[in-house]
Formats: C-alpha cells, structure tokens, sequence
C-alpha cells in the first residue's frame, strides 16, 4: 500500500471542495474508487478527467494496472476550456 497525496485542478478542485489530499492505495484504480466513495460529483469530473503520476501522464492505461509508490503524487486534470 502507497501513500502519498493527489492534487486535483479546476473542476475537480471545485468537486472535491480541496486543492490536495493525502491518500492509501495501490494503484490508480484503487485511489479512484477510495476518493469517489460518497463523492459523485468528484467521480463525474474524474471519469472525464487525466491523470498524471510524478509528472507522467497515464495516458490510456488501465488505472487499475498503475502501480502507485511511497511519496507519489498523483495529478487530476480535468478537461480545460478554451483555446
């Protein structure tokens, strides 16, 4: 089990009502579905959203096959507006 803090930006900041937190989990998938419990608005913005891992982006991966480590930083971006 990894520990270590999501940062969410725009719409996912507004859903989760926070700028970071800390988190438990193994993979991104797991994290998703820790973070969402109770949360649908943030679990809309996050199945629109990309992630990025210490500043790696996830791309189309299987978020439950993304091995999340001790100190990571996972990233939730969700779609931006403009041009």
């Amino acid at each position: 089990m990894a520990r270590g803090k999501v940062r969410y930006w725009a719409a996912a900041k507004e859903a989760a009502g926070v700028a970071e937190e800390s988190f438990e989990a193994a993979t991104l998938g797991e994290l998703m579905t820790k973070i969402t419990q109770d949360r649908n608005d943030l679990a809309r913005v996050m199945s629109r959203s990309s992630f990025l891992v210490d500043g790696s982006p996830v791309g189309r991966r299987a978020h439950d096959e993304v091995r999340l480590h001790d100190g990571a930083t996972v990233e939730v971006l969700p779609p931006f507006a403009g041009g």
